[in-house]
């Protein structure tokens, strides 16, 4: 009885980690730039496969407790995809690993409702001189300058993505732009004067949130006619350590300008307005960019805006107007110039096109590498998942469904 019971405990964990190598597999071929950039699915995968990796070494012994904390890595799995089940809808990896993990939480017995594992903490060097450096602690640690990502936002609004993805959006009302552990940036968008669906900004509110002895929370606000060169406060720093001040901002145009550097943390934010619209640009670090939790699942510089919310790009003749004059503004055929295009017919003020130039040139300052600066309209979008790349995610969705259904 002894000796059956344990073939049987064997026999389990080795299915578990049979459907964890699927898994993992998934994760490496739908992590291409082909999966929808709004869907989270990798994101829950990855986090599934890392709160397991250690319950496999426990549960190979087929103890209760393994099981127990197996069963709350499924809930927080299942929890994880129900947050991004909206921008998933019709994707294939979601649906599939929704559908894993149903089977997975029948085979091992797992009740549907319970605690969750808990969520990883994030990592916190020890602070040493340069602490509150981010870019000399990250050289330090890592023996390279760390990889800076940029956001634009701008116009109608138009939005570049940390992903270089290039979108025009009708969002109206309030919406977060980055929502992360260190800031929490927010845009409200309101109609254009004789419009329902174009949009511009009006108002950008930045929350530097407090990060140990470096930074205490700091909130800007910015509106129409009042770009302040200062925090709500009235400060225009905070954070002094050895002399050193972890937030400041700068203006070269008061009331229309503001600039707001963030070293602790490795963030630049630049504030304008140009002609009746703000703007924003951003430059920061990826492991900054990219420490948000599930919780924390919109933020249109990360993901874009939804797509119900989208706008085409219109196009014009070169010989109107407005094609001749964001020509002499902008002579690249890029994302900028279509912008500048689309505020121009959508406004009739020249003085529109300016947004465009004004994000350009802050792409310019914020991204080191002059190749990418110039986003094309062909590189922009999201693109839809290839025929290779389908069937073979068919492919291993019928061989999970096969395994988990079979014999244990």
């Amino acid at each position: 009885m002894g000796m059956a019971a344990s073939a049987v405990r064997g026999n389990h964990s080795h299915t578990t980690w049979k459907h964890i190598v699927i898994i993992i597999t998934t994760v490496l071929l739908f992590s291409a730039p082909s999966v929808c950039a709004q869907c989270r699915i990798l994101r829950c995968n990855s986090d599934f496969v890392a709160a397991t990796l250690e319950l496999g070494v426990i549960g190979s012994g087929g103890k209760e407790g393994a099981n127990a904390g197996y069963c709350s890595a499924l809930r927080s799995y299942a929890l994880c995809t129900q947050r991004t089940a909206r921008a998933c809808r019709g994707d294939l990896a979601y649906h599939s690993a929704v559908q894993g993990i149903e089977d997975l939480l029948i085979q091992h017995r797992c009740p549907k409702t319970g605690p969750t594992a808990q969520p990883r903490p994030l990592p916190q060097p020890p602070l040493s001189g340069d602490g509150c450096f981010y870019e000399k602690g990250f050289m330090q640690r890592e023996g390279r300058a760390p990889e800076y990502l940029h956001c634009g936002v701008f116009g109608d609004p138009h939005i570049r993505t940390f992903n270089d993805e290039f979108q025009t959006c009708t969002v109206q009302g309030a919406w977060p732009l980055i929502d992360n552990q260190y800031m929490y940036i927010q845009a409200t968008s309101t109609p254009t004067r004789g419009s329902s669906y174009t949009t511009i900004l009006t108002k950008i509110t930045v929350i530097l949130k407090n990060w140990r002895e470096c930074a205490e929370l700091q909130i800007y606000q910015a509106e129409l006619d009042n770009v302040p060169p200062a925090f709500v406060d009235g400060s225009v720093s905070s954070g002094d350590r050895r002399g050193h001040q972890s937030l400041r901002i700068h203006s070269h145009d008061p009331g229309r300008h503001a600039e707001i550097w963030a070293t602790h943390i490795g963030t630049t934010l630049v504030v304008r307005q140009v002609g009746q619209s703000l703007s924003l640009s951003v430059r920061s670090p990826r492991a900054i960019v990219e420490s948000y939790t599930p919780e924390q699942d919109l933020q249109l510089c990360v993901w874009g805006c939804p797509v119900s919310q989208r706008l085409e790009m219109p196009h014009a003749h070169p010989s109107t107007p407005a094609y001749s004059h964001c020509s002499s503004l902008l002579p690249v055929r890029d994302v900028y110039f279509q912008a500048c295009l689309f505020d121009l017919q959508v406004t009739g003020d020249l003085n529109s096109s300016a947004s465009a130039a004004a994000a350009l040139e802050d792409a310019r300052a914020m991204i080191s590498d002059p190749d990418r600066v110039h986003l094309l309209t062909d590189r922009a979008g999201t693109n839809l998942p290839s025929l290779p790349v389908v069937l073979a995610f068919s492919v291993l969705a019928e061989t999970l469904r096969h395994t988990i259904s079979g014999p244990v």
